[in-house]
């Protein structure tokens, strides 16, 4: 398997290519980069600009592991609102054209939500209606990904939607397309099951894979620690990634970083990971 890192866990004041390099620096084989409403790498960024950043990390000697966002808590696909589904849609064929000309194989895409706890006011839909809504979005931007050859990793969130891994299972085969599978979390389901089991299942539906580690007992979202510091049994998860064949990217996502030397938690994960992957 290959070492990854998501930029969301370098310090918020950090420029993309600072990231890379640090990414680099610490030991990993690819970075994700995400794609943002404004700013850099963002909505609003065009071909010339996009690709200035796959020559960055091509430069420092690191792969692009694959393209998330965290626009889909704003934005989502299972809104009631028909005018945010399509905002939302709009972001997923932006993002599929930027990880195609940034050269890499999958993007995170977050399906949508019945309801979101941590996001004040957020919108609450009915569970079948956000199914119904899910299921032909993701089914409508599937041929883009076919034709791009770029694939929609459907991740497991904390949306109170696609609660087990036998529901994401079937909504993945129903979509039926080679280009849409999941973006498998393991930290996002230790509060309510074991990340082994939906591997498992999930088997080869899996695009990519986050590493991420959480306290049960602390609750909510301060139980996410560092990597080897909570409850996710890293030695079964390993088994049941290696089991199913899994050689891809295992991409760690660390939120929160840490309050003072942001950096460090850069270093830190890519210990742990050498650990949990057998590399020392």
């Amino acid at each position: 398997m290959k070492k990854g890192i998501n930029i969301w866990s370098f310090p918020g004041s950090m420029k993309v290519e600072q990231c890379i390099t640090v990414a680099k620096d610490a030991g990993f084989d690819g970075i994700e980069l995400a794609l943002n409403e404004t700013g850099q790498l963002s909505l609003e960024s065009n071909e010339s600009e996009i690709k200035e950043y796959r020559k960055i990390a091509e430069d420092q000697g690191i792969a692009l592991s694959s393209l998330a966002s965290g626009l889909y808590w704003s934005y989502s696909l299972t809104s009631g609102h028909a005018q945010t589904r399509q905002k939302a849609k709009d972001i997923v064929k932006k993002q599929l054209e930027s990880a195609a000309i940034l050269g890499v194989d999958t993007i995170l895409v977050v399906p949508g939500a019945v309801g979101v706890d941590f996001i004040p006011d957020s919108e609450v839909v009915p569970y079948d209606q956000a199914y119904d809504y899910a299921l032909e979005g993701i089914s409508e931007l599937s041929q883009l990904a076919e034709s791009l050859k770029v694939s929609i990793g459907i991740e497991n969130v904390w949306n109170k939607f696609l609660l087990s891994p036998l529901e994401m299972r079937d909504f993945i085969d129903k979509v039926n397309s080679p280009y849409v599978g999941s973006y498998f979390d393991v930290g996002n389901v230790l509060y309510s099951g074991y990340p082994e089991h939906w591997i498992s299942i999930l088997n080869n539906r899996i695009k990519k894979v986050h590493f991420k580690d959480y306290r049960r007992a602390a609750g909510g979202l301060h139980g996410f620690v560092d990597l080897l510091a909570g409850d996710v049994n890293y030695p079964e998860v390993m088994k049941a990634l290696q089991a199913i064949g899994y050689d891809d990217y295992v991409i760690a996502e660390m939120i929160p970083g840490y309050t003072h030397h942001g950096e460090q938690i850069i270093y830190n994960t890519s210990g742990a990971m050498d650990a949990i992957l057998g590399r020392k």
